[in-house]
């Protein structure tokens, strides 16, 4: 510490000398202006050392607390980035596994449609099916009836017809012999 003192005190002499002795003037140097020189470096080095005894530790303290708030500060932003990496990390989790969760939901709407619509092609082919048995049958049924109508009008024109024919081919003895007939048979039933 001692050395470094007076490093500084011989560096600052010499300079405030060789300052001095560039002085310019034509005459020489007086010694007047020697001593003076060196009551002005003498003041200057106490001033120099009185600072330094008093303001050495306030300066080294104010450096060095200087120096530990940056070091907590570095050490606060290393924390508060880890921290924010693992946050991160969870994040990018949370994400990739809804991601998962939204992928499993989308095959399973679609595996969902694809029964969905296999249920509606079966039961369009029911109906259809069923559709098909009913007009079957109707045209069954519209068929049986237009038979037995035309069996109901043939009869009726076989009825009208046969009367046509009794009516121009019996007589009146015949329809009365018809008639007798018809009695007897009537009477000898009961």
């Amino acid at each position: 510490m001692k050395k470094k003192l007076f490093f500084i005190f011989l560096i600052l002499f010499a300079t405030s000398a060789l300052a001095y002795a560039s002085g310019g003037e034509a005459g020489g140097h007086d010694s007047h202006k020697l001593i003076d020189f060196g009551w002005r470096f003498l003041n200057f080095a106490v001033l120099v050392f009185i600072l330094y005894k008093l303001g050495a530790k306030a300066i080294r303290g104010f450096f060095v607390g200087n120096r530990e708030a940056v070091n907590v500060s570095l050490e606060e932003a290393e924390k508060a980035k880890k921290e924010a990496q693992q946050k991160l990390q969870e994040c990018i989790a949370r994400v990739g596994k809804a991601s998962e969760e939204i992928g499993e939901m989308a095959d399973l709407i679609k595996a969902q449609g694809i029964r969905e619509k296999e249920k509606i092609i079966e039961d369009a082919k029911r109906n259809a099916e069923k559709m098909k048995e009913d007009a079957k049958a109707r045209i069954d049924q519209e068929f049986n009836k237009a038979v037995n109508q035309l069996r109901v009008e043939a009869a009726d024109i076989s009825v009208q017809m046969a009367e046509d024919i009794l009516a121009k081919s019996v007589k009146n003895e015949d329809h009365e012999a018809m008639v007798e007939n018809f009695l007897n048979r009537m009477v000898s039933k009961n």
